[in-house]
């Protein structure tokens, strides 16, 4: 459910396809499942989250530098990783619908009789019974002690109308028991080959993760820079899983954006200490571009849920219309991936501390977020409606960083060739420092719901007064305020709001 006054996924829906924000991909020929693209306005808020975290985690810090690492790598970066053999889902098929599902996200529900537990019954959709089909999930992967076998569930009849006789899980397609594979393992990494020849000496990877490349170039980035720990190295960039089944909008997709960062330390070094700090600097980050706080919130991981070389894990999770999910985990990776590298490759990756006069593998803390995600929480935090002037008002509060459009430039009317001359200089001024949108159509009343709508913060109005004054109509797009600014006065105000 959506906290209070809160928006609704079709109203996110709504506004994504009215303003062009996101489309399909492929749209004309019906789309394509876990694939989308950003339009003009969706990508210019796409870009501003980017650089905000680029310019937050590399530019404003000295202890951070970033990498670019290309899509496919050798396959073995995969193999030493864990990938090749453990990145899987288990899958369930429905045998009359051809529908998949992965069953570990078949929810579950305990069915009595006479106050008699007899089992577990699947219930697709209900949130309430969610932790408890994973902690079923987690039982289960931690007996087989590796993700993605699962044995099938067998339950005991509902009713002593049938008994010595069990019931499988209901498929969600039919609703019908009896109807769903036995689960298997199903790798989620998109298969391609490289070279001209195509057998299983040419198969490579799109890399489902960006993690990897910042590993295996450690001692590049350690050789070529003045570094000492602890240090970081960050890293955005495309990464694909061929999810079973993708699911709220961009929120699980099979091709999607991540931002991530390795944060090097001692191995001896506190580790606690650096992931607190690192979750309260991200959750920080968060509140500062707009996410709503009350959304936010702290999920620390049950070390049975840990990776089995994860020293500890927190997520931030975000209130979503269709429900609290992960936004950005913070992970204490400890060594494995330098060990996993090291060892596959042979080569020596081992940092040697001049001060302790010894060599060793750091540990590292990892933040990672996926852009896509924190770009649908910016949605559901920014839009609002409102009742003005017996009309709903929409528009979109996001932060001026975060905002696709900086500020729009009207002249009173179009019908007055001195002001639009007037405010189409104004335009090309502004321009040469921020995105900024010239609008001469409809009344003026109807040009501010419009760059309300799509979350512009400023409007600036040039009329009579502004030729023989040379002062403009500053609007503000949150309390629609306006007030007489002179030119440099907007500059400087502009300048404040955007730097």
């Amino acid at each position: 459910m959506a906290l209070d006054n809160g928006p609704t996924m079709d109203q996110i829906l709504g506004w994504c396809k009215r303003r062009g924000a996101i489309f399909p991909s492929s749209d004309i020929y019906n789309g394509i499942a876990g694939f989308f693209d950003y339009g003009p306005l969706g990508i210019e808020i796409k870009k501003n989250l980017k650089d905000a975290w680029w310019n937050s985690m590399v530019h404003q810090r000295g202890d951070i530098v970033g990498i670019d690492c290309s899509i496919i790598m050798h396959p073995a970066v995969w193999k030493a990783s864990g990938h090749v053999d453990g990145f899987s889902d288990p899958m369930v098929d429905c045998k009359v619908s051809k529908m998949r599902y992965r069953a570990d996200q078949l929810y579950f529900a305990k069915i009595t009789v006479a106050g008699e537990l007899l089992g577990y019954v699947s219930v697709l959709e209900d949130e309430n019974m969610q932790s408890e089909a994973e902690q079923q999930a987690d039982k289960l992967k931690r007996k087989q002690a590796k993700q993605g076998t699962l044995d099938p569930v067998v339950l005991k009849p509902y009713t002593e109308a049938m008994p010595g006789e069990y019931a499988l899980i209901p498929s969600p397609a039919t609703g019908q028991p009896g109807s769903l594979t036995a689960p298997r393992a199903f790798n989620l990494m998109f298969q391609t080959h490289v070279g001209a020849v195509v057998d299983d000496s040419s198969v490579a990877y799109l890399r489902p993760e960006t993690a990897q490349g910042m590993f295996v170039n450690f001692k590049n980035v350690l050789n070529t820079n003045r570094l000492k720990l602890p240090f970081g190295i960050a890293q955005m960039g495309r990464s694909f899983r061929n999810e079973i089944t993708p699911r709220n909008f961009t929120f699980r997709s099979r091709e999607f954006e991540q931002m991530e960062m390795e944060f090097f330390i001692q191995d001896n070094a506190d580790w606690q200490h650096w992931h607190q700090y690192w979750v309260q600097t991200r959750f920080d980050w968060l509140k500062s571009i707009g996410l709503d706080e009350k959304r936010l919130a702290l999920d620390v991981h049950r070390p049975e849920k840990l990776a089995h070389y994860s020293r500890a894990c927190t997520d931030i999770t975000f209130h979503y219309p269709f429900g609290v999910q992960e936004l950005e985990g913070i992970a204490a990776r400890g060594n494995f991936d330098l060990t996993q590298h090291q060892n596959a490759s042979g080569k020596n990756l081992e940092y040697f501390d001049e001060a302790e006069h010894r060599s060793y593998l750091p540990h590292v803390i990892e933040p990672a977020i996926g852009v896509d995600r924190l770009f649908l929480a910016v949605l559901c935090s920014a839009y609002h409606e409102e009742s003005v002037e017996n009309e709903t008002r929409i528009v979109m509060k996001f932060h001026p960083q975060i905002a696709p459009v900086k500020a729009a430039v009207f002249p009173l009317v179009k019908n007055r060739p001195e002001l639009v001359e007037h405010a189409k200089q104004l335009h090309q001024k502004l321009t040469r420092h921020w995105f900024v949108q010239y609008d001469e159509s409809g009344a003026i009343g109807r040009r501010y719901r419009r760059m309300d709508e799509i979350g512009t913060p400023y409007c600036i109005t040039v009329d009579f007064d502004s030729l023989e004054q040379g002062t403009y109509t500053l609007r503000d797009r949150d309390t629609m305020e306006q007030r007489r600014v002179s030119e440099s006065e907007l500059m400087t105000f502009l300048l404040e709001q955007y730097s």
